[in-house]
């Protein structure tokens, strides 16, 4: 996969894709932003843009480091945005981030991946992810719990899973397998750590957290949504392609 840099690499880059998410964009880009990381971690802030009509973009560029714009006349969709983000990347360590998301505690989360997978023998990282603290109802937490469990369960056994919110990949695996497979628009999650797990070990980060939004929750429900990553998933083990044929915008 080619890519725009030719400099000396960073510790860190965080790429972030967007699409119209100025509403939660900004509370991410802040936390990311904060003088006490930002000072004490090498990261670089990626926002790959698909072309957003409200204000994603200027907000973007108040708080990153580079902002990438990017429209395919043809179709787009979350794989082709992490991709476009690594292109313009310096870090052999890619953290993925979704706009929709916040880290529990920056601080402990880069001093984790500092300790347990910076200088390890794992290929990727992924944690837990929970719905945000002050909209969380007991569905969200009977749900992501289950979710949890079964996520540590996939990559104890080998099979390999990390959901988009967050994954932490070293740049030589991202690469050894061409990086995110672009005609899946659903699932390219589970595709991209179900082939670096080929290559290497997945740690599944057990005692960090990411949280986020639960707008998908609260529009889909938790059945519409589950039965979309169930298909989906059956769908690219079986038959290397997604079923859906765009992943729906919540915002």
């Amino acid at each position: 996969m080619s890519f725009f840099f030719d400099g000396e690499f960073l510790k860190y880059s965080i790429i972030i894709p967007t699409l119209n998410e100025e509403k939660l964009l900004p509370n991410l880009l802040e936390q990311l932003n904060k003088s006490s990381v930002k000072e004490k971690y090498d990261f670089e802030i990626i926002i790959s843009d698909g072309g957003s009509s409200d204000k994603t973009v200027e907000i973007a560029r108040t708080y990153s480091d580079i902002v990438k714009v990017y429209v395919d006349k043809e179709k787009q969709n979350i794989a082709k945005g992490r991709n476009e983000g690594f292109r313009f990347s310096k870090g052999e360590i890619l953290i993925f981030l979704n706009a929709d998301v916040l880290l529990e505690d920056a601080e402990k989360f880069f001093a984790y991946i500092e300790k347990h997978f910076v200088n390890s023998g794992y290929a990727a990282m992924t944690c837990k992810v929970k719905v945000f603290k002050d909209e969380e109802k007991l569905s969200d937490m009977i749900f992501h719990s289950l979710y949890n469990s079964y996520f540590y369960m996939l990559n104890l056994t080998g099979v390999g899973m990390g959901r988009g919110e967050c994954q932490v990949i070293k740049r030589k695996y991202f690469e050894l397998v061409e990086g995110n497979n672009i005609n899946l628009d659903a699932g390219e999650d589970f595709d991209l750590f179900k082939r670096i797990r080929k290559h290497g070990n997945i740690l599944f980060a057990n005692n960090l957290c990411i949280y986020e939004s639960p707008r998908r929750y609260r529009k889909l429900g938790y059945s519409g949504v589950t039965w979309s990553w169930i298909k989906n998933s059956i769908s690219i083990i079986f038959r290397n392609r997604s079923l859906s044929k765009e992943w729906e915008q919540v915002r």
